[in-house]
């Protein structure tokens, strides 16, 4: 009998020591979420463009076969690199942060740049041509996939660095739940807003009360002006959130004086209120963000861009001499 009440208080014992790790990943996982905010905006803010132009019917399993692929990305690719490089080169946390936040920054910056100086993006290369829809689905899905590669490591890079523990079952946990929990987030709300101008138009034609179709009426209207604002804060907070980890990576690597400046300035300018001062924090982010994206926007476009277009031309043309 006392056998039995000692295996009973070991179960109850890994019972709680299992209830604290879940709620440790728990919490882990909702700060380091909170943490990728701007990185979601944009990813929500980004995503619609590539069912634009598709077939109604095929809104839904495009965005599921992205939505798959970004949960391939996160925990089949990055989610084992990020641990592998936590557990044996954790010093190349901060440098990846900063070319991350630097990322962010030039994106920001381009989609700035592009905003205040429309072009026309059809050029002679054939894009008004109507083409295969099979093919046209495929192309935007791949496409989707790798751009999402690139924004789901910026989550998990932002993800790992709020993560607190010595546990690598803890941070692998936490990070997997992080991964899935914001893929659903981000293509649940895509699926939402690619669909709810159908809504609103089912609405305003089969609407049983008068009630019910002017609101599918202001949700077809709303939608633009809807989509238009989230790109507005999705690059808004693209920048702030890149000259953030920019400024928190550095001093990670040991330059404290940009982190520093940014505080004195903002608490100079909002006193002992803590609201203002995150404010005035942000708003100095962004600011630097801009000037970053600004400065990255002629090295991308006149080097690094060239540089992988000829890297790349010539891989391809090896492929087909062989």
């Amino acid at each position: 009998m006392s056998g039995l009440l000692a295996l009973l208080d070991d179960v109850a014992a890994l019972a709680k020591l299992a209830a604290t790790s879940v709620d440790d990943i728990t919490a882990h996982a909702a700060k380091a979420s909170s943490k990728t905010a701007g990185v979601l905006i944009d990813d929500a803010a980004v995503t619609p463009k590539y069912v634009a132009g598709l077939a109604p019917a095929r809104e839904l399993p495009i965005i599921w076969r992205i939505a798959r692929g970004s949960l391939f990305n996160k925990l089949v690719l990055l989610l084992p690199a990020a641990l592998l490089m936590s557990a044996f080169a954790p010093w190349l946390m901060p440098i990846l942060l900063v070319m991350g936040g630097s990322y962010l920054c030039f994106e920001g910056a381009e989609k700035l740049v592009h905003a205040l100086r429309p072009h026309d993006d059809h050029g002679p290369d054939g894009s008004h041509k109507v083409k295969d829809p099979g093919h046209i689905e495929e192309k935007k899905v791949k496409g989707a996939i790798k751009t999402d590669f690139i924004l789901s490591a910026e989550i998990m890079t932002i993800a790992l660095s709020t993560i607190e523990t010595d546990s690598l079952l803890i941070r692998a946990a936490s990070l997997a739940l992080v991964g899935v929990f914001i893929t659903f987030l981000v293509y649940g709300a895509v699926g939402i807003i690619v669909k709810a101008d159908d809504v609103g138009l089912w609405l305003s034609e089969n609407g049983r009360t008068g009630v019910t179709r002017r609101l599918g009426r202001g949700i077809v209207k709303v939608m633009p002006h809807f989509l238009k604002l989230l790109t507005i804060v999705g690059t808004a907070a693209m920048l702030w959130v890149g000259g953030s980890i920019i400024v928190h990576a550095v001093g990670q690597i040991g330059w404290h004086w940009p982190e520093e400046t940014i505080h004195h300035a903002a608490v100079a300018v909002a006193g002992e209120n803590a609201t203002l001062e995150w404010i005035a924090t942000a708003l100095i982010d962004g600011v630097l963000g801009v000037l970053v994206g600004l400065t990255l926007i002629p090295v991308a476009t006149k080097i690094l861009m060239p540089l992988w277009g000829a890297v790349a031309g010539g891989k391809k043309e090896e492929k087909t001499a062989h």
